[in-house]
């Protein structure tokens, strides 16, 4: 069933019961929709952008914040047949409009803290887009654009007929990742992939009607919205988190009853750091009805795990792998029964396949270190308009995914290695030459390296190894001060002064480097 029928049937089904809550600590504000309510808004939307001039096939940009619009939206997007396309709300303006341009979207509907961003791009935005829908407060609308929801809403309801007939091979979604260059790649998901995700999740975590899922990571990566189709396809309820500290999660779980909860790393750790330190106190809360702590999107230290089950016995737990390309994860994962294997991600996730294949493409001995495939119905078209990336990474039907990894003797996998030279912070990906390149603009350095070293808390931290040009000096206080220039997230936090090795063809020898530096990593203690 496309996603777009499901959540008819559970307006149907469902019409005045909770769908969404949002929970705002800015405002300290909590707005709740009903099914209903959400899909008459999503009906409006699509019925607005269609009179605005779109059609199936094109393409739109959503560039928002986690709120109470943001699944709406997205889903009137796809009742008109065009191809949602959510950006990461961490791209800079020069990204935006490369991924605008890549999808050559026919419009872009963006929240107040774009406004700045979209603008500064907007000549070249403007070649693409003819439309653009603001969501915020009207006070704030740019002159270009016209605010989505008031508009939509002022419109009488559309009845079905009034949308494009889908079909389940139709082009749904075009997210962007990045390859090891950090180029903008859109990796195009089908409505196939998008209802299987569905499935997956449901079997794997068991969602039913009396569930509900907090949901507090960004809603453009298909980690956070593809769990919480689980939730969906039964019609159960969902609390939108807006801003994330350990009371605010332990409240809105306590408050809301919350069931479930996908947490990062970061946020798993905090929360431990809370409860040990004394800030947090278990018994002023109503946890007892939480049934499952889940993680994704980075490596789970063994240790985070063990003392998460000390102070919550009573939870199950699963540790989740997937990739952008297969739809977000589900392609592996441990299994709640599994947890006297944590540190390994798994076994083949529902109606998925898996191999460790050499570098010739054949699986190889059982303990041995390959390359992860995968096969399964998640698994995206292509890169969007990029046939020889599409090329390297789908073949015969298997998606290569970059990871190194072994399995043990029960059949379980353990990731070793990534073959890709991307670091993973706090579930962000950080590819390494976007830092190089901007450090070699500072004018003392001759030549740069970045690498990840191990963090507890975050999975990993880049830090960079800089080599000066001769008889120049700098301190590592100037060179972190440049780093400025540089989104929060990507500056290294440690420099290191040393010389770059480099083989034969000019490549920088990053396994050295790690080796060299890698036990400089960062240390967090829990008890």
């Amino acid at each position: 069933m496309i996603v777009t029928e499901i959540l008819a049937r559970n307006a149907r089904m469902y019409a005045q019961e909770t769908a969404l809550i949002e929970r705002d600590l800015q405002l300290g504000r909590r707005t709740v929709l009903t099914w209903k309510a959400f899909d008459e808004l999503a009906d409006r939307i699509a019925a607005l952008l269609i009179a605005r001039g779109i059609r199936p096939q094109d393409r739109i940009v959503q560039l928002m914040m986690n709120g109470i619009h943001w699944l709406p939206i997205y889903f009137g997007i796809l009742r008109t047949g065009a191809t949602v396309v959510p950006l990461n709300y961490r791209f800079d303006a020069v990204t935006i409009r490369k991924c605008i341009q890549t999808a050559e979207a026919s419009a872009v509907i963006f929240g107040p803290e774009f406004i700045e961003r979209i603008t500064a791009e907007k000549a070249v935005i403007d070649r693409y887009a003819r439309y653009y829908g603001f969501v915020g407060e009207p006070k704030e609308c740019p002159a270009f654009a016209e605010v989505l929801p008031e508009a939509a809403s002022a419109l009488s309801l559309p009845s079905a007929s009034a949308f494009p007939t889908l079909s389940i091979t139709d082009p749904a979604g075009i997210y962007f990742t990045s390859g090891t260059t950090g180029d903008p790649k859109g990796v195009l998901l089908t409505h196939r992939n998008l209802e299987f995700a569905c499935y997956v999740e449901n079997a794997h975590h068991q969602q039913r009607h009396e569930d509900n899922f907090l949901l507090i990571p960004p809603l453009y990566h298909t980690g956070a919205k593809m769990h919480w189709f689980g939730n969906f396809i039964v019609g159960a309820k969902a609390v939108i988190l807006k801003g994330a500290d350990p009371k605010s999660i332990l409240e809105a779980v306590s408050e809301e009853q919350a069931t479930i909860v996908w947490l990062l790393v970061p946020w798993a750790l905090d929360i431990l750091f809370a409860i040990e330190s004394g800030e947090l106190k278990l018994d002023r809360f109503r946890l007892q009805q939480w049934r499952l702590m889940h993680i994704g999107a980075q490596p789970v230290p063994p240790s985070l795990i063990r003392e998460w089950r000390k102070r919550f016995p009573a939870q199950q737990y699963d540790t989740n792998y997937g990739l952008t390309e297969s739809t977000g994860p589900g392609c592996v994962h441990l299994g709640m029964e599994n947890t006297h294997k944590i540190g390994a991600i798994g076994k083949a996730g529902f109606d998925w396949e898996v191999r460790i294949v050499g570098p010739d493409g054949a699986p190889v001995s059982r303990g041995e270190p390959g390359e992860l495939v995968v096969r399964g119905p998640g698994v995206m078209k292509e890169y969007y308009k990029n046939p020889s990336a599409t090329r390297e990474v789908l073949i015969d039907g298997w998606l290569h995914t970059g990871d190194i990894a072994r399995e043990d003797n029960d059949g379980f996998i353990w990731l070793v290695d990534r073959k890709k030279d991307v670091i993973i912070t706090g579930g962000e990906n950080i590819y390494p030459v976007e830092i190089e390149d901007y450090l070699q603009s500072f004018t003392k350095i001759q030549d740069v390296a970045v690498i990840g070293i191990p963090s507890l808390r975050l999975g990993e931290i880049p830090v960079a190894i800089v080599q000066l040009k001769p008889g120049v000096e700098a301190t590592r206080e100037e060179i972190l001060e440049y780093c400025q220039g540089l989104p929060r997230y990507k500056r290294p936090r440690k420099i290191f002064f040393d010389e770059v090795p480099r083989n034969p063809t000019g490549k920088i020898e990053k396994p050295r480097l790690r080796k060299r530096y890698g036990g400089a990593s960062e240390s967090f203690q829990i008890g």
